[in-house]
């Protein structure tokens, strides 16, 4: 794949969300619809093309920690808040900064997590839990070994603690388990068919209606 390849000539280990989200669009997974920006008037042009409320996210292959980094505006709901934004996010990201990312803003009381890992015993490994800021504090993940089935996916679905969650919940549908299933299986053919892919972190993945959809991605060369 070119991005990969391009990335790695330049000594580039951890892609720029930008690049990641090329990555996965190249398996069809599912990716909240975004526009990369460069300057404010494009960015107004692609917040009022994609409707408010959008989030504005720095992007660059240094800013692989884009909290810690405070380059992520979420919610914003009118022209006078995505300027400011996008100078708070240029500001704090300096010579970093490669591209900004105009988002939909998506609104969900459900954050799952995906991704891949390579091991060395096992080589590629896909990941699917409970995603967003309880990923690490409770680890509640299922794994398996790629190539997936479909019969795999669906039992690491339901392998996980909050499982529940994935039923119709507080009004909203049911999660679409065949999407869900889907996205896992494609991250197994990622790392079976892209050798270079160290690792894939998706988190988090929102529940858009019925349908997930991955918000925020991040690719780690070999």
């Amino acid at each position: 794949m070119i991005v990969i390849e391009d990335a790695r000539a330049k000594g580039i280990k951890t892609l720029s969300e930008d690049d990641s989200r090329t990555v996965l669009a190249q398996y069809g997974l599912p990716l909240v619809e975004s526009r990369r920006v460069t300057d404010i008037p494009m960015a107004l042009a692609a917040a009022a093309e994609l409707r408010f409320p959008v989030v504005l996210k720095g992007t660059g292959h240094a800013l692989a920690h884009k909290t810690e980094s405070d380059v992520v505006r979420l919610n914003l709901r009118d022209d006078q808040e995505v300027t400011r934004a996008y100078e708070d996010i240029r500001r704090n990201a300096g010579d970093k900064l490669e591209a900004v990312l105009v988002q939909r803003m998506i609104k969900s009381e459900r954050e799952f997590v995906a991704g891949l890992n390579r091991d060395g015993q096992f080589g590629p490994c896909v990941m699917f839990g409970l995603g967003g800021i309880f990923t690490e504090v409770l680890k509640d993940v299922a794994f398996r070994v790629a190539p997936l089935s479909k019969i795999d996916a669906n039992e690491m679905l339901d392998e996980i603690k909050s499982a529940a969650l994935l039923r119709a919940f507080r009004g909203k549908p049911a999660v679409d388990r065949d999407a869900l299933c889907d996205l896992l299986i494609k991250l197994g053919q990622l790392g079976l068919q892209e050798p270079n892919v160290m690792e894939v972190d998706i988190n988090p993945i929102l529940i858009d209606g019925s349908s997930p959809v991955a918000v925020d991605a991040l690719v780690v060369l070999r």
